[in-house]
């Protein structure tokens, strides 16, 4: 059944700048090499950027023939041949966007990629390199002696480093909001739907149609979450005059990709960590908020699960988490010219009113819904007020916002210090964290694209019935979200982080069926994958933010790192504070300049020569903004005498919310179907075969001569090859409690190992119930009463020790041959005792009777009185026991299919049928014509 929707796959992957003393011209293709699109950019302009877009879609044939023509005009005779008009300047995979500072503009393309994940057959890109290329040219060029200067600034943004893009997946919105938008009711999409048909004529399109019945696919692209998007400033001067194919946006952060083994099933582990490119910055000198409720250093994080062996977002499997790290929301900073490690916290400005808070959690309502959760880090006692000055003022901020909200709407504060706990030798750090994290969890709920399992009814769970957010039919969706903070929102945040995400994956893989209870221990395949994804996600949000990597990790609150990790820390303590003391201003300035917040303008003071960017950041400090504030009924004018109504902006101490949002809770406001919501789509329809919409060729690329080491270019780390040890008989679950030092590079002869590794399988079905949280702790010890069933069945998958030679020496026969009760688990030479013997007869009798039975026995079985034990077979096959085996019956439509293969190999082809030829045309409409 094909899908009422699907994203739109962008049809300029591939370019090729070529160049001319008068133009360049911008050649994008397709990933096939069958639809190109050109752009003509003017070189005689030494200051402004023109660009023309002819919007038309040119062939494979008709781009050479372009081609050849340009360089036949352009050439400086007429037929000479030595020469040629038409230079390649360079090859690419996307345009970042246009920058000027003082001269003419620059364009800037992605010229190395590599792919770093993949959701739903979508490649997620990292860049690698790029390419700044000055556009005017040399003789029209007016030179400025500055203009060196801010490219060196501009270029100290390492685009190579932490860069993202996608052609068809939105990744600055959440996977729930992309698949909540392909779920649109179909009479909307209609109603949405724009003209498709190209200025070219196309002789396929209506005998297409024709064949389909007239039913298409619709495509849907929405507009980015522009608070995610690093570029966007680059590409607004040609947002409106070029194709949006062109518009490739790019996120900042962090993505990283494991995969998961559940005995051969492939589960894809995804995180994702956006951050936001609004008051951006760096440690010391972002700090707090804005005048528009933005945060420094807020980043979201999302981590996808899916199951890799079904690739499509229509009937995969698919679940997410979201989270969000960032700065307290007051006006406060820290003054870092006392070059002290821990300069004081000071409040910059009076906010009685909460105003820059009430502005955040706003943003965090419409885009989250409710409840906000708020889980405060930083220390609530201290000898010198130090950290304790964020804690008393953020209280009362929630606190009054609280007052005016819905009481099922309200923000849920949690306070708790630590480090405080971390200091002590009672208290365990991770327990408590775990405790917060199953309350915070069950209130929010997470996202699922499909309904609960039926395992979970067979055997129903007591937390997944307490289980919050939005039930819908098609699955569940995730309202609120959990916001993490310490003072810095490095290692602390990440720890915490870490747990909240530890206890929602076991949800998540709950709900696709592949354990049997929502909880997940420490020291297993699956946790240490997840903690390795993790710290990498911490590390790297750490040194784009602080300038180092985490100082604390999760083995440093679990009490278990190594001796050697606190020269580390100690280490990464002193990177941080270098990086903070010498290299952070020329960062700042180099970010302000990138995201736009600073415009070179001459005849004014250059970026090097501001005493600080305060003004550049709050807006309302560059104008006087005269504003009315509202207490109820009554109106309180600030500033605004003698002034209209309509020059004061008109806010409330009260109503602090956007009415629309309050409307719609608790669900988030951007994934309502609305009038508002409708104009950030782009739905277009198209045909079932159509380029743009089928991400299974774009993925696989089936008409073409490729290879695997191209199409499954992605290597990322398993936790069968890269967790799971390497002992002979060892459990391969990826939900089994290892000891800390048995991981993937485990010797081969390690006793306690063998003997001890197998404590807990929490797999499918047919996995025993696992032991609660208090039977198995979250320490580093495991428990030493290992069932004696599960020490039995290592015997069955272990493999036998090949035997040396006799004439080989004792001593080279003891290292070499393992005693049998060490490798199966039992001593063959042993006799048996009375009950095992007993038991195989009973097996035997068994198996003899079952073979010996008649259909009059069968009749008389099933005619038996309620005292005798009925034994109903579970298999599909209509009689299947350890003697013989009937296969199923085929059906109809199955042996034709098979008879038409048959005779294919021989050569016997048969008759095409309609959508046969459908599809053989498209392809050579799209291959040739």
């Amino acid at each position: 059944m094909p899908a009422a929707a699907a994203p739109i796959i962008s049809s300029v992957q591939k370019l090729v700048l070529y160049e001319t003393r008068a133009r360049y011209f911008l050649v994008g293709s397709n990933h096939a090499e069958t639809k190109y699109r050109v752009l003509k950019i003017d070189r005689t302009e030494p200051k402004d950027l023109v660009i023309i877009d002819d919007r038309h879609v040119y062939t494979q044939q008709e781009v050479r023939e372009l081609l050849g023509r340009l360089d036949l005009g352009n050439r400086t005779k007429m037929g000479q041949k030595g020469s040629s008009g038409l230079f390649r300047a360079v090859s690419a995979f996307g345009v970042v966007g246009f920058v000027r500072f003082l001269e003419g503009y620059y364009i800037v393309l992605i010229t190395k990629r590599r792919k770093m994940a993949d959701i739903g057959g979508h490649a997620v890109y990292k860049i690698e390199d790029t390419n700044m290329i000055y556009i005017p040219n040399d003789s029209v060029r007016i030179s400025h002696p500055d203009e060196a200067r801010y490219l060196r600034i501009f270029q100290n943004v390492d685009l190579s480093s932490n860069f993202y893009f996608s052609y068809s997946y939105d990744l600055s919105h959440s996977l729930q909001y992309n698949l909540t938008v392909l779920r649109m009711p179909l009479e909307m999409l209609k109603s949405e739907t724009t003209q498709t048909r190209q200025e070219s004529f196309d002789i396929f399109e209506d005998e297409g149609l024709i064949t389909q019945g007239g039913n298409g696919v619709f495509g849907i692209s929405s507009e980015p979450y522009m608070k995610y998007v690093w570029n966007g400033e680059l590409l607004d001067i040609i947002k409106n005059t070029v194709h949006r194919d062109w518009l490739l946006y790019i996120i900042h952060g962090f993505c990283g990709q494991s995969k998961l083994l559940i005995y051969g099933r492939p589960v894809y582990v995804t995180l994702i960590a956006r951050r936001s490119s609004k008051f951006a910055g760096t440690r010391f000198l972002k700090r707090g908020a804005n005048c528009e409720g933005d945060v420094a250093n807020e980043v979201e994080t999302e981590q996808m699960l899916c199951d890799a062996s079904v690739m499509s977002f229509t009937a995969g499997s698919y679940s997410s988490y979201v989270q969000v790290r960032g700065s307290v929301p007051l006006y406060w900073s820290q003054d870092i010219s006392t070059m002290m490690p821990k300069p004081p916290i000071t409040l910059d400005q009076a906010d009685p009113f909460a105003h820059v808070a009430a502005l955040h959690f706003d943003q965090m309502l419409q885009r989250f819904g409710s409840p906000i959760i708020v889980l405060n880090l930083v220390k609530e006692r201290e000898k010198r007020k130090h950290e304790r000055i964020l804690s008393e003022e953020l209280v009362a901020a929630v606190t009054y916002l609280n007052q005016f909200l819905p009481p099922e709407h309200t923000i849920i504060y949690i306070p708790w210090d630590m480090a405080k706990y971390t200091k002590s030798k009672l208290c365990n750090v991770l327990d408590r964290l775990n405790v917060i994290a199953e309350s915070v969890v069950k209130k929010t709920g997470f996202f699922v694209n499909r309904p609960d399992s039926y395992c979970s009814i067979l055997r129903p769970d007591e937390k997944w019935n307490e289980l919050g957010g939005c039930v819908i039919p098609t699955g569940r969706l995730q309202t609120g979200v959990l916001r993490t903070n310490c003072v810095d929102c490095l290692d602390r945040t990440n720890t915490a982080q870490f747990m909240v995400g530890k206890c929602a994956l076991a949800y998540q893989l709950y709900s696709l069926g592949l354990i049997d209870k929502p909880n997940l221990q420490f020291d297993t395949d699956a946790v240490r994958l997840f903690e390795e994804l993790y710290e990498d996600h911490g590390d790297t949000l750490s040194l784009q933010y602080g300038g180092s990597q985490l100082v604390h990790r999760v083995k440093t609150y679990r009490k278990i790192a190594p001796w050697t990790q606190h020269s580390k820390d100690i280490m990464q303590t002193l990177s941080r504070y270098y990086s903070n003391a010498f290299s952070d201003a020329d960062r700042q300035d180099s970010i302000n300049l990138f995201l736009g917040v600073f415009h070179p303008t001459e005849g004014k003071p250059h970026l090097w020569e501001l005493p600080t960017d305060f003004y550049l950041h709050h807006k309302n400090t560059m104008r006087l903004l005269p504003t009315r504030r509202r207490w109820g009924s009554a109106v309180l004018c600030l500033a605004g005498v003698g002034l209209s109504t309509s020059t004061c902006q008109i806010e409330s101490y009260t109503y602090w919310w956007t009415p629309e949002v309050i409307k719609h809770l608790p669900l988030p406001y951007d994934e309502v179907i609305c009038a508002a919501n409708l104009k950030k789509l782009v739905v277009k329809k198209f045909h079932k075969y159509e380029e743009e919409i089928d991400i299974h060729n774009e993925f696989f690329r089936p008409y073409e001569l490729s290879s695997f080491d191209d199409t499954f270019c992605l290597a990322m780390t398993s936790s069968a090859r890269d967790f799971m040890p390497k002992t002979v008989g060892i459990d391969p679950s990826p939900f089994t409690v290892r000891k800390p030092d048995e991981t993937g590079k485990s010797v081969l002869g390690n006793k306690s190992n063998r003997e001890e590794a197998v404590l807990q399988r929490k797999t499918a079905a047919s996995a025993p119930p696992p032991p609660s949280e208090e039977a198995v702790s979250s320490s580093s010890e495991d428990d030493s009463g290992t069932d004696r069933e599960e020490e039995g069945s290592v015997s069955q998958r272990s493999t036998p020790v090949k035997m040396t030679d006799l004439g080989d020496s004792a001593k080279v026969t003891e290292n070499v041959v393992q005693p049998m009760k060490e490798v199966y688990g039992i001593n063959l030479s042993d006799g048996l005792s009375e009950e095992d013997l007993s038991i195989y007869l009973r097996f035997v009798q068994l198996g003899q009777s079952q073979h010996k039975q008649d259909k009059s026995s069968q009749q008389f079985c099933s005619r038996c009185p309620d005292g005798v034990i009925k034994l109903t077979p579970i298999s599909a096959f209509s009689q299947d026991n350890i003697y013989e085996v009937q296969p199923p019956k085929v059906d109809r439509k199955s042996t034709e299919i098979f008879h038409a293969h048959i005779q294919a190999s021989q050569g016997i082809m048969q008759p095409l049928g309609k959508e046969d030829t459908s599809m053989y045309r498209e392809y050579i409409r799209n291959r040739y014509l």
